[in-house]
């Protein structure tokens, strides 16, 4: 059904009294078992959940928000949230925080916790194994406001916070070009990971704008895992024609590249020149220091809460979902520039 489902729809449906489908759903007696069996059915088909949150909301609202990031570890998603902090705060919003561990299965419990308690409405970064969007589209149907942040899912009809991440990654390829490499690879995230494929779209216009073949053996991808990339790496410098550049889904992933290059005695940036994403503070205590695309973290949080809240207050009906894409710039170290 288009609306979240109430005990009135299937009481309608069956043709029965609203209290003859509470007294069901509730196991309470006097009831004929095959009309109990008969709402039981009919309620797990519609996916019927007792609506806690809407009869909160009669007494008081609850000015609660849930934010789930698949890892607090990261500082782009604690940055992000300082900014969806500060903004709740000044609307009179709470937050109750999650974190998936990029784990698909823990995604669906947390939602599915949060969205039986308090919270009227989501802000979410998708974890790396999520491809079924079932789960969110549940709570689309049952009119819970959802805003999603860094990670995309296609096909989902819902507000969005992004950065150019396509402008992001051609800045990162045309940079190396620039200080002189010519052999350009892409380590990149699991192909799920729409941040990750649209950095991918952005490495491969800067290619074609550049004259440069596209080799199919230059694109790598793997979880967002130090050793994944360490091993990526050292499949990428065993090539027969090596890479001479780098560019990195994400600055952790950097940090195995970079100790990959140096196990195997390769000078960076005079041998491999190396740019990543994020911006994180290790890459001024790396060495080399690690040229990164910085992202303004503190604004997409903000961004991303107030779209939320407006919805929320101003209905979901009325409501129509925006998508803001936020520019980036490059952060030149040493890991890319020659001498």
């Amino acid at each position: 059904m288009a609306h979240q489902v109430t005990i009135k729809d299937i009481a309608k449906h069956l043709n029965i009294s609203v209290a003859t489908v509470s007294r069901a759903l509730r196991d309470m007696p006097d009831i004929k078992p095959e009309t109990r069996q008969a709402v039981l059915d009919l309620a797990k088909e519609w996916d019927y959940q007792p609506n806690v949150l809407a009869t909160s909301l009669v007494k008081s609202r609850t000015k609660t928000l849930g934010v789930i990031v698949p890892d607090l570890g990261y500082h782009f998603f604690s940055s992000v949230i300082k900014g969806i902090e500060a903004e709740a705060l000044y609307r009179g919003y709470s937050l109750l925080l999650t974190q998936t561990g990029e784990s698909y299965e823990r995604e669906l419990v947390n939602l599915q916790t949060l969205s039986r308690g308090q919270a009227e409405g989501f802000i979410i970064s998708l974890s790396q194994e999520t491809s079924n969007y079932d789960h969110i589209n549940r709570l689309i149907r049952k009119g819970i406001p959802i805003v999603f942040f860094d990670r995309d899912a296609v096909g989902i009809d819902v507000s969005k916070v992004m950065v150019d991440n396509v402008g992001a990654a051609y800045e990162a390829v045309i940079h190396l070009y620039q200080n002189g490499c010519r052999e350009i690879a892409f380590l990149a995230g699991p192909r799920s990971v729409t941040v990750s494929n649209q950095r991918i779209e952005g490495y491969k216009k800067a290619l074609q704008d550049l004259n440069l073949s596209f080799k199919d053996e230059l694109i790598v991808h793997g979880e967002y895992n130090l050793d994944k990339a360490i091993a990526l790496t050292h499949g990428l410098m065993n090539l027969s024609n090596r890479p001479d550049g780098l560019v990195v889904v994400s600055d952790r992933l950097a940090v195995g590249s970079i100790m990959a290059l140096r196990s195997k005695g390769i000078s960076v940036p005079d041998e491999v020149s190396v740019v990543s994403f994020n911006d994180e503070p290790i890459c001024s205590f790396l060495t080399p220091t690690l040229s990164s695309v910085a992202q303004p973290t503190t604004e997409i949080g903000r961004i991303a809460t107030s779209l939320l809240i407006n919805q929320i207050e101003d209905g979901q009906e009325f409501y129509k979902p925006q998508v803001r894409v936020l520019k980036t710039h490059l952060v030149i170290r040493e890991s890319s520039k020659r001498k």
